[in-house]
């Protein structure tokens, strides 16, 4: 049974598939991507993941908009900012609006340490 069950929204195919990999083997169960925010929003309503691993600059809707909504949607969704853009005033903005943590790429194997902690 996976640990839990994640969509993974980030503009960037490599990424995706980088993310999807390392958290497949820790034992979490990829069940959406999404190439932008829009379709990240949509995919949550639909799929009810257990965690969103969110980039932030992506077309259509860009991450701390999908954070809002999906934070509108489920206020207690966990949802994990993963982005290159690592300024700390958007650290804060996110984690105000509700995200859970803030990693920095490329340093994503924290991602993992992350989403155990909110699972243990």
């Amino acid at each position: 049974m996976p640990r839990a069950t994640v969509l993974i929204a980030d503009d960037s195919m490599f990424m995706r598939n980088l993310i999807k990999d390392l958290l497949s083997r820790h034992g979490y169960q990829i069940i959406a991507e999404a190439p932008n925010g829009f379709d990240a929003v949509h995919l949550y309503k639909t799929k009810h993941p257990d965690i969103v691993i969110l980039d932030l600059i992506m077309p259509k809707m860009n991450g701390l908009d999908a954070l809002e909504q999906i934070m509108q949607i489920d206020p207690d969704a966990k949802v994990v900012m993963c982005s290159s853009m690592g300024q700390k005033y958007l650290t804060i903005k996110a984690l105000k609006i509700g995200a859970k943590d803030f990693i920095v790429k490329p340093y994503i194997a924290e991602l993992v340490r992350s989403l155990d902690k909110l699972f243990s």
